[in-house]
């Protein structure tokens, strides 16, 4: 039996509007737990983090609600540590900076952590390279240390970087920024891209782990919007065309969780008002996320 403590996070200050605060809610209003614990599963509710909800910040153009940010990723990141050392960590989210929180709270407990970043997008921007100021996609530049970062979000873990170049591998990879590019290129990231991720799921969770053999603990980081939105309307991200479906990403969560060396998943930039009126796509995503996790 799986016991799996669940961390809420309802927060979008990284974002680019609200909404995805709204998404741990509404997967516990559908009956998450209920559902994880009639698969087998052992549920232990470990806290939640205090609410945010985006707003503009005139401020900071170039790193919208900084300390908000910091603070809700510090949250998630003592939650993490707290969690009892057997269980399967899930975190929801939230937006992509939850994320920092968990690989924050994870980073002292395995001689060499693992992060599997299942998302259309690198996350690898800084403040200076991109005009929209969310913070939500550069939380992998912020755990690599990329030059240009936020001080405090880099610094989360006590230690900078929080990762190495050969600890990160990203799963389902579209297009990204000039920027991205170059950092991917320089730090000779593992990228498989979104092709393979749609047209061979498991083949491609399995090619995202192939860099890990020295890595005692691994993280799952998934952002819904690598799904098609045409398929399943999750995300804040509205982006349409070659992606996997639902059931694609399920798959290929599935086959990341069977490696027991995977201590936490974070769930990130759920946004349930992108979905139908009655539930269902939200049913759906609660559906892949017991069925992976039990």
């Amino acid at each position: 039996m799986r016991t799996v403590t669940l961390i809420e996070a309802p927060t979008s200050a990284g974002g680019y509007a609200p909404g995805q605060e709204d998404g741990p809610g509404a997967l516990l209003e559908a009956g998450l737990i209920e559902r994880l614990e009639s698969a087998g599963v052992a549920v232990q509710r470990a806290g939640r983090v205090t609410p945010f909800r985006w707003r503009p910040d005139a401020d900071n153009p170039r790193a919208a609600n900084p300390g908000a940010v910091i603070d809700r990723a510090g949250q998630v990141a003592a939650l993490v540590r707290s969690a009892p050392t057997e269980a399967t960590i899930l975190v929801l989210g939230g937006d992509c900076t939850v994320g920092i929180g968990t690989v924050a709270g994870l980073r002292d407990r395995f001689e060499r952590l693992g992060l599997v970043y299942v998302d259309r997008h690198a996350d690898l921007n800084v403040p200076d390279s991109t005009l929209d100021g969310a913070l939500d996609w550069m939380g992998v530049a912020h755990m690599l240390d990329v030059g240009g970062t936020v001080g405090g979000l880099a610094a989360l873990a006590g230690h900078r970087p929080m990762l190495s170049s050969g600890q990160i591998s990203f799963l389902g990879l579209g297009p990204h920024t000039d920027f991205e590019a170059e950092v991917i290129a320089d730090r000779q990231l593992h990228v498989v891209d979104v092709q393979m991720a749609a047209s061979d799921p498991r083949r491609s969770a399995l090619a995202a782990l192939s860099p890990f053999s020295a890595c005692d603990g691994l993280a799952v980081h998934f952002d819904v919007d690598l799904v098609d939105f045409l398929d399943a309307p999750l995300a804040e991200n509205t982006d349409r065309g070659v992606a996997p479906s639902l059931t694609a990403c399920g798959a290929i969560l599935s086959e990341l969780l069977a490696d027991a060396r995977v201590r936490a998943l974070t769930v990130a930039e759920f946004n349930p008002h992108h979905g139908a009126q009655d539930g269902r796509t939200t049913q759906r995503l609660l559906k892949i996320l017991v069925s992976c996790l039990g």
